[in-house]
């Protein structure tokens, strides 16, 4: 008697442990615990301790820490018809834990998925120069959409980067050629606004020099002392108006 006495405090013992082990949990701090009784969402716990009546209630572990989703590398046909290689990084989190696990199957494969379409969908419509100068831009434009379309979901979209943005090689080629031509245009148009400036001051110079008759004498002086400090074989010697006119004038006399 006494010995099936303690056989049965023994499997009480066992039960209770078994019991206390399927009823306790402990969420971290970063944790949520969504709650379903007979299948039937009844609220979000944690982060502690919880109990749970084994059987009867089950809970579903949520992570609401940031998660860094890499979208995998996309091909992209941009507006004017240029293929390239796109991959970017995609950071949220969850901010209600009741919505990611009720409303959708499996939050993290459907943000991948939507973020891959709507890479596609949004740099298809820009053209290269623009996803290459505009990144932060578009950027911005992808992180708006995909938080709209998960708010739903209970996912929060922090930031999106474009990570690389590879063109094929000859594609590469074509833009060093269209930068080097671009580069002579720049240094063809100075060259041409110097020419421009350097006629109009001239002009300018020969406006005034020709309004003061003793600013003509320096200027010949000046150009005699610069033709003297030249060290070359060859002279050559200004020749004043006013001596064409001085002769001239004795011709006709």
């Amino acid at each position: 008697m006494f010995f099936d006495i303690n056989i049965a405090l023994l499997y009480m013992v066992i039960f209770l442990i078994i019991f206390l082990a399927a009823s306790i949990r402990v969420l971290r701090e970063y944790q949520r615990a969504v709650i379903f009784t007979l299948g039937r969402y009844t609220g979000t716990k944690g982060p502690g301790l919880i109990i749970l009546v084994p059987f009867i209630q089950q809970m579903v572990r949520v992570d609401l820490r940031t998660i860094v989703l890499d979208v995998p590398t996309q091909d992209v046909i941009s507006r004017d018809n240029v293929s390239v290689q796109v991959n970017a990084v995609v950071y949220f989190r969850v901010v209600e834990p009741e919505k990611a696990i009720i409303q959708v199957e499996d939050f993290h494969d459907a943000t991948s998925q939507l973020a891959q379409t709507t890479l596609r969908s949004v740099l298809g419509g820009h053209e290269l120069d623009e996803m290459l100068v505009e990144r932060e831009r578009l950027n911005y434009d992808i992180q708006e959409i995909l938080d709209k379309q998960t708010d739903a979901w209970g996912i929060k979209i922090s930031n999106v980067e474009i990570k690389h943005i590879d063109l094929n090689e000859s594609m590469v080629r074509a833009i060093a050629k269209q930068a080097e031509a671009e580069r002579e245009r720049r240094a063809k148009v100075i060259n041409a606004k110097g020419e421009v400036e350097a006629s109009e001051n001239l002009l300018l110079a020969a406006e005034m020099l020709s309004k003061n008759d003793l600013g003509i004498q320096l200027r010949y002086l000046q150009t005699m002392s610069d033709i003297s400090s030249d060290k070359t074989n060859t002279i050559v010697f200004p020749f004043p108006t006013d001596f064409s006119k001085f002769f001239k004038g004795a011709m006709k006399e």
